[in-house]
């Protein structure tokens, strides 16, 4: 059997902290990813885009203004000139920074790619780490569809906002382990459907506790949140009591 990182549906829901722990520190950052993994989280998501050169970084934004105050697009700076930005614990991390972090801990992290072009440069980061086995990937199709050209065994969480599953020809072509819908359209009947399809689902981005509690009674298989500690202390409530 293959490794990867997603657990036979038999076990636990997994928790998968929103951009690191972004209630105690600021996203996309090596403190919230270690602090996320330290509060129990399974995975840690995390945005990937590439600088000017073409160095993967972690930044959910196209600029750098919402989290930095610098007006500038990250696309416009390179990697050395990203690196002045901040302060040596609190800047934007490169991917392999980020990999490093999560492994010191024992974690995995989970690389949401909105688009197809940083992949080449994700897969080459993650390779030369030797981190294949640490990471999975999220996103839109066509950003999953240039994983799975690079990665055949990658685990790939397809993102999708429509309330029928993809057709067949995608899933087939596609191979992903999870659909991946937001929360709200996250029903029994999508649930069910996809399971029957051979899939599991997850939802983002879930932060009260009573929503969680309703995935979960729909039978998600993973559950994404800003709020990682009580996400996981949800999980274990629920699972201690079945």
């Amino acid at each position: 059997m293959e490794r990867g990182l997603l657990p036979p549906m038999s076990r636990t829901v997994l928790a998968v902290a929103h951009r690191g722990d972004p209630y105690r520190y600021r996203e996309n950052t090596l403190p919230s990813i270690a602090s996320a993994l330290a509060a129990g989280a399974d995975l840690v998501e995390v945005d990937v885009r590439l600088t000017r050169d073409r160095v993967p970084v972690l930044l959910h934004d196209p600029t750098l203004e919402r989290l930095w105050d610098d007006p500038r697009p990250l696309a416009g700076i390179t990697a050395e000139q990203l690196a002045d930005l901040g302060s040596p614990g609190l800047r934007v991390p490169t991917l392999a920074e980020a990999l490093e972090t999560a492994a010191a801990s024992g974690g995995r992290l989970l690389l949401d790619l909105d688009d197809a072009g940083p992949v080449a440069a994700a897969w080459r980061t993650v390779t030369e780490l030797g981190a294949e086995d640490r990471v999975g990937f999220c996103g839109p199709v066509a950003a999953m569809l240039a994983v799975r050209e690079l990665a055949p065994h990658a685990e790939l969480s397809l993102t999708w906002k429509q309330p029928r599953l993809p057709g067949r020809t995608l899933l087939d072509e596609l191979r992903p382990h999870y659909l991946n819908p937001p929360f709200a359209m996250a029903e029994p009947r999508l649930v069910d459907a996809a399971h029957d399809a051979g899939l599991r689902v997850s939802a983002w981005t879930v932060d009260l506790r009573r929503t969680m509690n309703r995935l979960l009674a729909a039978g998600v298989d993973s559950l994404t949140s800003n709020r990682v500690a009580l996400l996981r202390s949800t999980i274990d409530r629920r699972a201690a009591v079945r």
